[in-house]
């Protein structure tokens, strides 16, 4: 019986070898992150980047494509979606230096600037309608 382990432990380190993830680049992270937050306006201007990058991550489901998901997000909010999923994207249970953290820590990064993003929309929006709406009065010396 050793003797078939042995003729099986080439195969099983070249198993092992192919099940580390690669970490998005910055490029890849740059465009998902652009793509979502598009999205997040309008459902229609998500792509496969941005849909392969949201139905991995907790809390989304795939919708069998991506019509089936634009067509979901058409009658729902992503941007609320995003923000719910929040503590659940952030793959706490990966240590740095373990296997696959440094992927699934690029996930994390780009769940985080997908949300920076909504942050910063928001502070201009209000910011805008702030200027827009209300006029500045000073008052005292």
């Amino acid at each position: 019986m050793a003797s078939m382990w042995c003729n099986f432990a080439p195969l099983l380190a070249k198993v092992q070898l192919t099940m580390s993830l690669t970490p998005l680049t910055p490029r890849q992270k740059a465009l998902i992150v652009s793509n979502v937050l598009k999205a997040c306006d309008d459902i229609e201007k998500l792509n496969s980047t941005g849909y392969k990058y949201l139905y991995l991550c907790s809390g989304f489901i795939a919708h069998y494509n991506l019509n089936g998901f634009k067509a979901h997000y058409a009658e729902h909010s992503l941007k609320r979606d995003i923000e719910e999923n929040y503590r659940q994207n952030q793959w706490r249970n990966f240590s740095s230096g373990e296997e696959n953290a440094a992927y699934y820590h690029s996930k994390r990064d780009v769940y985080n600037a997908i949300l920076g993003g909504l942050v910063a929309r928001d502070e201009l929006d209000a910011r805008v309608f702030m200027r827009d709406h209300f006029q500045v009065i000073h008052i005292g010396g």
